[in-house]
C-alpha cells in the first residue's frame, strides 16, 4: 500500500534559501529604466510582436513591450542568462527567455548555458536544480515563493523512512522536487526519461517519487514494481475524463494530447500521452487541425505562437506559483540580484549526484 503525502515540512525546507551575502564586484544594483511606451520601443519590439500577435491582443502590448525591451537590455549588461519553463506565459517565453524547454531540457541546458547570470523563470526546485549543477555562478528566481504543489508533498524524512521500510530498493526521483529530497535520491528523472530511467537500475523494485499518476503511467510502459507516493500536481489533477470526452463529443476530430501527472481517466481519453517536450514536437509534427493540450494552458499558448495553423482548444488550468513569475519581477531581480538560490552545501553535494547520473544517462 502506497504511503500517504506528508505536508508537515516547514516552508524553509520546501523554498530555496536567500543570499545576504554582498554582491559581487562589478555587479552593483541600478537604477529603474524608463517604462514609458514610445515609438522607439515599438519599433524595437515589433519583431516579437509579430510572433505573438495573435496571442498577445494589441491594447496590452504598450505594457508589456518596455519591460521586455529593459529586460533584454539589461540581460546583456549583467552578462545574464535566463531560463524559461514551458508553462511560463507568451510574454515572457517568447519575450525574454533565451532557453525555453520542460524540466530536463533546462537541466541539461543549464550547465551549457553561458553568463555569469543565470535567471530562473520557473519555479523553486528549477532554480534549485540550476544552482545544484552551476554551483559557482549567481542563480536568481524572481519570486521565491514560486512553490510547487508535487514538490511540496515529500520531504527528505520522509524519504529516509521509505528507505528503512524498503531496505536496499532504490529511490527514482522525479527532478519535480527540492534539493533535500534530492539528496535521498539515487537518481533523477523527468517524464521524459521516467520509464528508462527506471529500468536503467537493473532492480526489480524501485520507490518511484513523488508524483502518483506519473508513477502509475510509468508502471504501465514496464515489469519493474513501482512503490509509490502520493503526491500530485495541483495543475493535471483537476482534468478529468468526463470533461475530455465532452470536447471528443462536442468536435470527434479534435485531437487530445495529455502529460503523464494526469490522472489515468484522463490518459485513456487521449490520443497521445507525453512530456511537454515531447507534446509540443507532436503538435508540430503532425499539425493536427484541432488539439486538445491537456496541461498547464500558457504552454498551448506558445505553442499555438509557433503552429497558427493549429486549433488549440483549451481546457485552461493555470499554475498559481508559474504565474507568480511576471516581467515587473524579472525586471526587478536582473536590477538588484534579488532573489539569489543558495543551497546549504552539505545538501547539495550529495543533491547534485542523482541529477548529474540522469544527465550522464545515454538515453
Amino acid at each position: 500500500m502506497s504511503p500517504t503525502a506528508s505536508l508537515s515540512a516547514s516552508q524553509a525546507s520546501q523554498t530555496p534559501q536567500l543570499a545576504t551575502r554582498a554582491l559581487p564586484a562589478g555587479l552593483a544594483r541600478l537604477p529603474k529604466p524608463d517604462l514609458t511606451w514610445s515609438p522607439a520601443i515599438e519599433r524595437a519590439t515589433a519583431p516579437i510582436y509579430e510572433r505573438l500577435k495573435d496571442i498577445i491582443p494589441p491594447v496590452e502590448w504598450p505594457f508589456m513591450a518596455p519591460y521586455i525591451h529593459a529586460i533584454n537590455r539589461l540581460k546583456k549588461e549583467r552578462n545574464a542568462v535566463i531560463l524559461a519553463h514551458n508553462y511560463q506565459t507568451p510574454d515572457i517565453f517568447h519575450g525574454v527567455a533565451d532557453v525555453v524547454g520542460d524540466s530536463l531540457q533546462l537541466a541539461r541546458l543549464a550547465t551549457k548555458a553561458e553568463g555569469d547570470i543565470i535567471l530562473q523563470c520557473g519555479v523553486h526546485f528549477m532554480a534549485e536544480t540550476s544552482k545544484l549543477l552551476n554551483p559557482d555562478r549567481m542563480v536568481l528566481i524572481p519570486d521565491s515563493q514560486a512553490g510547487c504543489s508535487l514538490a511540496s508533498s515529500i520531504t527528505g524524512a520522509d524519504i529516509r523512512l521509505l528507505k528503512q521500510r524498503y531496505p536496499g530498493v532504490p529511490v527514482v526521483t522525479y527532478v519535480n522536487s527540492t534539493a533535500d529530497v534530492k539528496a535521498e535520491t539515487d537518481i533523477c528523472c523527468t517524464s521524459s526519461n521516467a520509464v528508462q530511467v527506471v529500468e536503467s537500475l537493473g532492480s526489480d523494485r524501485v520507490i518511484f517519487l513523488p508524483d502518483e499518476y506519473l508513477g502509475q503511467y510509468v508502471q504501465s510502459l514496464t515489469k519493474v514494481k513501482l512503490i509509490l507516493w502520493k503526491g500530485h500536481c495541483e495543475v493535471h489533477e483537476r482534468f478529468t475524463g468526463p470533461e475530455l470526452r465532452a470536447y471528443r463529443d462536442a468536435d470527434p476530430s479534435v485531437q487530445i494530447i495529455a502529460h503523464p501527472e494526469c490522472p489515468p481517466d484522463v490518459l485513456a481519453e487521449a490520443d497521445f500521452t507525453g512530456s511537454t517536450a515531447h507534446m509540443i514536437d507532436w503538435v508540430k509534427s503532425h499539425k493536427p487541425a484541432k488539439v486538445v493540450m491537456v496541461t498547464e494552458c500558457s504552454m498551448a499558448s506558445n505553442v499555438a505562437a509557433e503552429v497558427p495553423e493549429v486549433d488549440f482548444i483549451k481546457p485552461c488550468n493555470l499554475c498559481p506559483h508559474m504565474k507568480r513569475i511576471t516581467l515587473p519581477k524579472i525586471l526587478d531581480s536582473l536590477l538588484n540580484l534579488t532573489e539569489e538560490v543558495v543551497i546549504d552545501e552539505a545538501i547539495a553535494a550529495r543533491a547534485r549526484l542523482p541529477i548529474e547520473r540522469m544527465i550522464n544517462l545515454k538515453i
